[in-house]
Formats: structure tokens, sequence, C-alpha cells
């Protein structure tokens, strides 16, 4: 059916994919075939979005795939590059642009995929066997991924086979058109008779022309997560990654290429995001040629993963976005696509209450009826939600404190003598006092909700559950196990484990009206049993993510790690939001949150007004500052406690309640624009603009530094309609036209060191 193809479908992990051939209609190897952004003439191949072209064609007499082009649309025949002339150590495969690099045959580069067979060599030759293109998307199996119908997406599978080793590799790619995004993982089967391990694996490779770049990335550590870094492509290898076991603060599992020349609004970008939650490894190499390699993939010093005869290891998949109009653009293009055709949760664009949040509240030191008061103080303010963190568990190791309690998931019978039922049915009983006259879903109860914290992928010493089972922690033989924040991370490649959360997870769920929970994870990986390890933790914890949010729909999923620490697309698949970071810092927050928006949308972001002083900084801003922060993350909420507000401070959160809950649906669904970055001025400020004609446009401005004797900047509008006119603040003696607000723009002062604006703006 296939010509060659047949015997290199890779057995286990394709299951999903021809389970989807089987559905759908195929296109064969022959003269020119294409479907839906997919065009494949011969052994040349397109991949086509409304703004992108990605190109690569077979060398005839090697069987190596190679890069033609990627960037804006092109069509037709492409000019043919020089051939290069062959002096010196470097082969010919060293000096062309390879879509899926090897290792060996002259190529020194950092190869996409390293396998070192059984007699202990990592030489491969994957050849070009065959292709088939696929209407819509395959999921893979037990990884997440993007998805879309035959309308949304077409996916083209190239298959390769090492004629020596009998290994098989599947290149897989989707393209998304609407949204000029790219998709690509790799499935790895061995179809030889002795084992083969796999040393390393990216799951995207893309080789550049000889050009001038550079890599944008984020770096950082708790608290200061997503810092953006712009540094140019130097020749020899540079890149970033993780080794934490988790993606981490350190660095995100993202990269974005741009030329000097591009900024936020202009200039070609091309944007990675890598689906995965693990240890991950980012490789940008500017070879001697000048040609510029970047791979994106599984960290290859965590790896080693072992082939049996006839099994199957796939890679997480990567997203590719390439925008014409700057870094904006990238971003925008995917934030669209991961509220669409990532996060899969029925919260992805709607519904997310304002909420209140006990922990800098009350830390530990609480009990029912402390609990309690606090729900009554906020569903007094307007809150809709309302969440106790950590403390409300523990028997014979009570949590009292982070010493102690971790992996024993039954209320503390002292602090809730009749379990947690009484209190979620007496919080769930309180009425929110409206304080907004908004249709938005998140109002159309008055009730409160009643949410959770748990971290169960970790477990204290002190607990039941590590004396009855201290193997299920993880550990390396008989060396010592490392503790951070008094606790060790349990083995989720275990499936004992991973059923433990899971029956726990559901026995709480099914305990009383508990519609959202905050998933937390506040340490790393340190001693584990072996390299592959880290990979299959990964798969154990999407098995448990997936099990429980497909078995509880309507709660909805919060993920944290010591705040920012596993904010990556992996999560995204399930959980609809992930808290932010740890800092609540109102001017902290506003580089975090710009950083973060590079490749992930505002709806995802968590983000709470906290007391003051600052309890991560000390620092002391406006009110009104800290919420408006706040406000551009897709779940608003406080962090603290509001028996200790004044009467004008209670009014004022109010009134930014009502604000807050009025814009949500702008922040969920709209588009954001980065106006001014924080790095680059002390007047940062962004806009959304609501989808379906840009209607409304939420504007924010801030200063976080003293302007003395000095004038203040214009703050340029993007993305209005130029024709069209727009009240400002509902004020009509206020009313520009598009063309003026981008192209004169608007002017705020600020009496005070630090000020904020929310400006809102309706197209007439």
């Amino acid at each position: 059916m296939f010509g060659s193809s047949t015997s290199t479908i890779a057995a286990a992990a394709v299951t999903g994919l021809l389970t989807v051939c089987s559905q759908s209609p195929l296109v064969l190897a022959q003269e020119s075939s294409s479907q839906d952004g997919i065009v494949a003439s011969g052994t040349t191949f397109s991949l086509n979005g409304d703004n992108v072209s990605y190109n690569f064609h077979v060398d005839n007499s090697t069987g190596d795939l190679i890069t033609d082009h990627f960037g804006s649309p092109v069509s037709g025949a492409l000019p043919s590059p020089v051939e290069p002339a062959i002096n010196g150590w470097v082969g010919l495969p060293g000096r062309v642009r390879r879509e899926f690099p090897d290792t060996g045959r002259g190529d020194f580069r950092i190869p996409a995929i390293r396998i070192r067979q059984t007699a202990g060599y990592e030489v491969s030759d994957l050849q070009y066997q065959s292709y088939e293109i696929v209407q819509g998307k395959p999921a893979l199996p037990g990884l997440p991924s993007t998805f879309g119908d035959a309308g949304d997406v077409s996916t083209l599978i190239v298959h390769l086979y090492d004629n020596y080793s009998s290994v098989a590799a599947d290149l897989v790619y989707s393209v998304f058109p609407k949204y000029d995004a790219i998709v690509r993982s790799v499935n790895v089967t061995n179809r030889g008779e002795g084992n083969v391990s796999i040393e390393a694996l990216a799951s995207f490779s893309v080789d550049f022309p000889d050009e001038e770049l550079e890599m944008v990335s984020l770096r950082g550590d708790w608290a200061r997560e997503a810092n953006r870094q712009r540094r140019k492509v130097e020749y020899g290898v540079q890149g970033f990654g993780s080794t934490t076991g988790y993606s981490s603060h350190l660095h995100n599992p993202f990269l974005a290429l741009v030329h000097p020349s591009t900024t936020e609004s202009q200039g070609e970008t091309w944007g990675f995001s890598l689906v995965y939650t693990g240890s991950f490894s980012v490789e940008v190499e500017k070879g001697s040629q000048g040609l510029t390699r970047a791979l994106l993939g599984l960290n290859p010093n965590q790896l080693s993963w072992n082939l049996g005869p006839g099994e199957t290891l796939t890679s997480p998949e990567c997203v590719s976005v390439y925008s014409k109009d700057g870094i904006g653009g990238m971003s925008r293009s995917f934030h669209r696509l991961y509220r669409n055709h990532l996060i899969k949760s029925q919260f992805a664009t709607s519904d997310r209450p304002a909420l209140l949040n006990s922990w800098e509240g009350v830390y530990f030191d609480f009990n029912q009826s402390t609990i309690y008061n606090l729900a009554e103080e906020a569903a007094s303010l307007g809150i809709h939600l309302f969440v106790m963190d950590d403390g409300w568990f523990g028997d014979e190791y009570p949590r009292v404190s982070d010493e102690a309690g971790l992996g024993d998931w039954t209320p503390n019978p002292e602090r809730f003598p009749n379990g947690l039922s009484p209190l979620v049915e007496g919080v769930t009983n309180l009425t929110a006092n409206d304080s907004s006259n908004s249709s938005s879903s998140s109002n159309s109860s008055t009730k409160l909700r009643f949410g959770i914290w748990v971290e169960p992928e970790m477990v204290n010493p002190n607990s039941t559950l590590y004396h009855e089972h201290p193997d299920w922690a993880l550990h390396a033989g008989p060396y010592p196990r490392t503790e951070r924040r008094n606790q060790l991370v349990l083995n989720l490649a275990l499936p004992e484990v991973q059923e433990y959360i899971i029956d726990f997870m559901t026995t709480l769920l099914n305990s009383a009206d508990i519609t959202y929970i905050k998933w937390d994870n506040n340490r790393g990986m340190h001693e584990t049993p072996s390299p592959s390890n880290d990979h299959a933790y990964m798969l154990g914890l999407y098995h448990v993510f997936s099990t429980l949010t497909t078995r509880f729909p309507d709660v909805l999923w919060e993920g944290c790690a010591s705040g920012g620490g596993r904010f990556d697309a992996g999560v995204l698949h399930y959980f609809p939001q992930i808290w932010t970071s740890d800092n609540t810092d109102g001017v902290d927050r506003v580089t975090i949150q710009f950083g973060t928006s590079l490749a992930y949308p505002p709806s995802a972001m968590g983000a709470h007004l906290s007391a003051v002083p600052n309890h991560q900084t000390g620092r002391t801003v406006p009110l009104t500052l800290r919420a408006h922060v706040a406000m551009m993350g897709g779940s608003f909420g406080l962090e603290l406690d509001p028996s200790e507000l004044s009467e004008a401070e209670k009014e004022s959160v109010s009134d930014l309640l009502a604000l807050a809950e009025r814009i949500n649906p702008i922040i969920l669904t709209g588009d954001l624009y980065r106006l001014r970055l924080p790095e680059d001025s002390k007047w940062p400020a962004a806009q959304f603009i609501s989808q379906g004609g840009g209607d409304q446009v939420v504007l924010f401005v801030f200063q976080l530094a003293p302007n003395v004797n000095h004038a203040v900047p214009w703050i340029r509008l993007q993305g209005l309609d130029a024709q069209a006119r727009y009240v400002v603040d509902g004020r009509a003696n206020e009313t520009y036209s598009g063309a003026a607000l981008m192209n004169r723009g608007l002017q705020f002062a600020f009496e005070t060191e630090y000020g904020s604006r929310v400006v809102l703006l309706e197209k007439e």
C-alpha cells in the first residue's frame, strides 16, 4: 500500500498514526500530491502556512533530507544553492542544511540523533524511504501535544531507515496554516535483533543559511523567572537547558532566532517551544561554514534510552512559529495556537473566577474556623473562589510546617475533626459580594467555589507513606538522599506510585465539592537510579495528569512548581493555567510576566495582588499598581489576609476586582502587544485587543522609577483599525482615530515613583 514504507512504520509509537490513517485518506508517494498546507512533489516537500513556507527535499545520491527554505511564503521551483566546494576536513554533509542530522560521514556539527549500537559505535545512516500525508494530527502516545481536526492541521510523515543497523525513524511534521506553525516530533524504532541505546534525540532540528542571527531565551531562578536574554549567535556551540528533572526556573524550553534588526514589531522571527516538562536541551551552533543549526529536545545527559527489538521511542514535539512581524508577532501566533490547539481544558479561554489563596495570608497557622473566617472576608470583597493552601493534611505526621506530612493526604484531624466536607460545604454556601455588573461566566453564580493545594509528587521522610514505602522515593543505590525543603521526590516512573497518586486524588475530589486544584512541586530531582528514569518519570506524570483531568473535567487545575519552575507547554496541555512566580512583587512581576508571554498566553498566567511590604522583596508599591499588574494574567486573585486591610483598601480592592472581571474575557482571548519592554524603559506598557473585530482594547501603562523634571513618553498603540474611531475610557470628548492612537499615541503622567493606569478603549 505504501511502497517501501510499510516495513518502517514504528509499531509502538505509531499506533495513533495507524488509527488516524485507517480513518483518513492517505496520499501515497507519487509525482505530486497536496493537502491543506502540505505539497509533495516526488521527493520535494513544502509545508505552507498563511505567512510561512518550510521546504526540504531528498538528496537522491545520499538519501539525506536537505532543508531548502524556512521563512516567508515561496512557491514553485526554488533557485538551487551553489554546490559547496569540498576542501579540508569537513565533508559534504557538514556543508549543507540537513533536516535530521545523524552522526558520522563528515558532519562534525551537533547531531539531532545519536544512537549507540550494540557493538558500541554511534554512526548512523538514516536514509529516506517514503512518506505519507494524514488529515488532521495524530496524538503522541503518552505525551502532551497540539491537536486539531482536518480543517485545522495536516500531517506529513517522512520515513527514514538505516539499512546497516535496522533502525527506523519517522519524522512527523504537522502544519497549522492559520498560525504559521510547523510542529515536529520523531519516532525511533529498533527493527534489528539486538538492543540499541538512544543517547540524544532532538524533536526539532533546523539549519539556517549563512547570515547573522541572534538568539532570544528566558533565564532566571526561583522568584525571578523568565528574564529575557538576547545574544549574538557566535561560531561554535552555545545553548542552555535543564538538568533538574523538570523544565525549571533556570531556563525555559523556548528559543527564538532573530536578525539583529528585529524588534517587537518588525523583522523576521523564528520561535521554538518544546512541549515537554522534563529536563531538556537547546543547542545552537554556528558551524565552520557559517550555517546556523538549532536543536531542541530531550537532554542527552539524562536519556540513554534502551530500545529492544520492536520498541519505539517517541520524542516530545516541538512547535515552531515564523513571524515577519517581529517578536510580538511570533508571540501572538503561539498564544492563539496554544489557546485553541494545545490546552485541552474546557477553561482554556473562559470561566476564571477571581480567587483568594490562603498562603501568604496565614501560611501554616490556621484551623477550620480560621479558614472559614478568611473565606468570609474574601466573599465580602467580591471573591468567587477560595483556595486553601498548604497545611491541611497529615495524621500521624501533621503538616504544621514543611518538615512533615507530604504523602499523607488525609485531613489533619486536629484542624478538621470531621474531615473537609463540613468546611467545604460552609464555604460554598457563602455568597460573594458582587460589585460588578459584568455578565462574564465567572459571575454566573454568586456562591463561592472551593479549591485546595496539593503536592502529590513529593514526600517528607517524616510521613507514614515514606516509612511504609521508602523505595518509592527517587534514589541512586546506597548514595544519600538529598533533601530540599525537607522533602524527597516520589519516583513516578513506578506504576504503583502513579496509581497511589491517582487513587488519593480521586478520593479527595470525591470527598467534597472541590472545583479547583493547585498542583505544586517544590524541588528538583537529585539522585536518580538511571539517566533514562527522568523521561520515564515524565511519562508517568503525564499518565497521572491525563487520567485525573479526564476523570474530573469540571475541575479547574492550576500547575505550580515553586512558582514558574514548570511553566511549559507540556503542563499547559493538561492544566489551563500555571502559577507564574512565587514572587508577587508588582514591579518584578512586570518583567516576569512580559518574559513569560514570549511563548505562553497571558490566559495561562496566575497572578495575584499581595500584601506589602512584599513577602519576597520587602518592597512597598501602591495597591493599584499591584492589582493592575496581576490583571494582565488570566487568573487574577488575592494573596493576603483581607482582615488586615483598612476599610478604604477594602473598598479599593472591591473596585479593582470589578475591573479585573470586566477585562478578564479580553485577557483570556485577546491579542497581546508588548508596547514598551521593562528592560528598555521605566514606562513599560502592554495592550490587549479583543477577538472578533477588535472592538475593545485594554491598555496597561506603568511607571517603575521616579521621573523628576523630565518629559514623559507617548505610548503608541498597535494593531488598531486605522480608519476606525476609539472612545477612551468612555469619554466622548476623547475619541480618536486608530491612526492617531498608533502614530501619535497617548501620554500619561504619574505623581509618584510607582504608578499605573488601565485604559479601556472601545471602537465606535
